[in-house]
């Protein structure tokens, strides 16, 4: 029983978590190292580092306070799962595929300095409690999303009509005069799935004022029927929708949860 208790003391001590965070440090720099070349030291350090983490939780696990306590706990779940990935040996997985998914898989024990840190730990909680409770926040976000996306498909195809000799020349003409035009990529509102991607790279920023000016482009030209102030009006609108107020409520919501979180984890201290 004391053996226990000395052992308990040791590993929810200071110390031992700063030992611990050093070693998965120097295992986190490893793994970057053998992306550029490998070598017989690297290995060994490796290999101690990774007894190091089964000796952890072998520790953790004989001063539990009961099997089902240690289990419920996400992190034991998360630190025994890497431990145990990583003492699967290359040669046993038959396939070049299996190999490459399980070093991907041990790239995970990079996540494990996660667990060192207190912040750490509320800012994942933080994060799974916002997925659980932004379901309608994004809800709301994908039916604006949809329903932009519909609008941009139906007032902002640009017709491609070979049959029309005028029209022919019209979209002749806009690929020559419109930077980025169709001819090296995508219409932007070609096709519904296309307009999704052309809103979510609007939401970043990316390329939209682009967008615009070859649509404003098209309207002059005749291609599309709608006026240069719906354009710049559609646009302005969906980037001041979706960067301002849509996300400004998922960050209102994360923030909440934030403070929710960290007033759970004061009362349990």
């Amino acid at each position: 029983m004391r053996k226990i208790l000395n052992i308990k003391n040791l590993v929810f001590s200071k110390k031992f978590e700063l030992f611990i965070s050093l070693v998965i440090l120097i295992n986190c720099a490893l793994i970057g190292i053998e992306t550029y070349f490998s070598s017989q030291l690297i290995s060994q350090i490796q290999t101690i580092c990774l007894a190091i983490f089964v000796i952890e939780i072998s520790m953790r696990f004989i001063v539990r306070d009961s099997t089902i306590s240690f289990f419920k706990d996400p992190w034991n779940n998360f630190d025994s799962f890497i431990v145990l990935i990583s003492l699967i040996p290359e040669y046993i997985i038959g396939g070049s595929g299996y190999v490459v998914a399980l070093r991907i898989l041990r790239v995970f024990r990079i996540l494990r300095l996660l667990r060192t840190s207190s912040e750490f730990q509320l800012i994942i909680t933080v994060l799974f409690r916002s997925f659980r409770s932004l379901w309608y926040n994004t809800l709301f976000f994908m039916i604006f999303f949809y329903l932009f996306s519909i609008i941009g498909v139906t007032i902002f195809k640009i017709p491609n009509n070979s049959e029309n000799e005028d029209m022919l020349k019209k979209y002749e003409l806009f690929i020559n005069e419109s930077p980025n035009a169709p001819v090296n990529s995508p219409d932007p509102y070609g096709t519904l799935h296309e307009s999704m991607f052309t809103l979510f790279r609007i939401l970043t920023g990316e390329d939209w004022t682009d967008v615009r000016y070859n649509l404003i482009t098209a309207s002059e030209l005749g291609l599309i029927d709608v006026s240069k102030p719906v354009v710049t009006l559609y646009h302005v609108l969906w980037f001041c929708i979706s960067a301002f107020l849509l996300l400004n409520l998922l960050i209102g919501a994360i923030l909440n949860n934030y403070n929710v979180v960290r007033e759970e984890m004061e009362n349990k201290k």
